[in-house]
């Protein structure tokens, strides 16, 4: 079910894609390759954290809508465009260096919950995800992502239950809020090469243009291992379908649930405008 409100977002300042395009293989864009440039940055790997009980949703979207409130190019897939909202908790975040004696200084932003909502897009080269709004009940956290890695963070209460065989959850605001709900059987499997769930999940290079400058930063983790689900469900009371024009026809594709994945590298946020 889907309650629809037809807003335009007023147009994004765009970034140029001009200028160094760095050592990236626009041919690569698996785990093994992401692992390597991290490896290959001195700086690369700034945080690790654990990102458990996923839900991801899928949906395709009208490319020219989508584009008009995306400041960089997006990464189609046979001309058409997607979004995923991806729900899970954030555990156990720590700087890279330090052990135990650096723990203190992420400790009020360790652990939390967070939905995002994501679409795909490619700068210079190089495919990755491009943060459109991200939800968190940690109020720190909030404070600390946009001026830090230009993350799009807004509070609100989370509340889920992402594990099977049944999977639920709500986000809420003030004024809006966001219900899904489905089945699935625990029978994880890695996505399928050249697949569109591959497509969709199987991204290691972030964007966010929180506050003006475009950021990039990378990360690594073990591929995805994740569990169809069917049966979903879901209702926006004007979460999303209120951030735009390109929100009023979501057509959901696909939809998993994941365990999550352990010890995920995180760099540190490099502007690329």
């Amino acid at each position: 079910m889907t309650i629809l409100r037809d807003i335009t977002c007023p147009k994004p300042a765009k970034f140029s894609e001009r200028g160094h395009r760095g050592k990236f293989d626009a041919s690569k864009h698996d785990a093994a390759y992401a692992r390597r440039l991290i490896e290959e940055d001195r700086f690369g790997r700034l945080f690790i954290a654990d990102w458990t009980e996923v839900v991801f949703l899928h949906f395709e979207v009208e490319p020219d809508l989508l584009q008009r409130v995306v400041p960089i190019p997006l990464d189609l897939r046979e001309g058409r465009a997607f979004v995923s909202l991806v729900a899970f908790t954030l555990r156990g975040m720590r700087f890279s260096r330090g052990g135990i004696a650096t723990r203190w200084l992420t400790a009020p932003i360790a652990t939390h919950q967070f939905f995002n909502l994501r679409t795909y897009a490619r700068f210079r080269g190089e495919a990755g995800i491009y943060f459109m709004s991200e939800w968190l009940n940690n109020r720190l956290a909030v404070a600390l992502g946009p001026g830090t890695y230009g993350l799009p963070y807004r509070n609100a209460s989370i509340k889920y239950t992402n594990t099977l065989p049944e999977v639920s959850g709500e986000v809420a605001t003030d004024k809006a809020e966001f219900r899904y709900r489905g089945k699935g059987e625990l029978a994880p499997q890695p996505v399928m090469e050249n697949s569109l769930d591959e497509f969709l999940v199987e991204r290691y290079t972030a964007y966010a243009g929180e506050g003006g400058t475009l950021k990039r930063f990378r990360i690594w983790h073990e591929p995805w291992r994740v569990n169809a689900l069917k049966e979903v469900e879901w209702q926006d009371d004007a979460l999303i379908n209120g951030l735009g024009a390109w929100a009023a026809n979501m057509s959901l594709v696909g939809a998993h649930q994941s365990a999550g994945v352990i010890d995920v590298w995180m760099g540190p946020p490099v502007s690329v405008q």
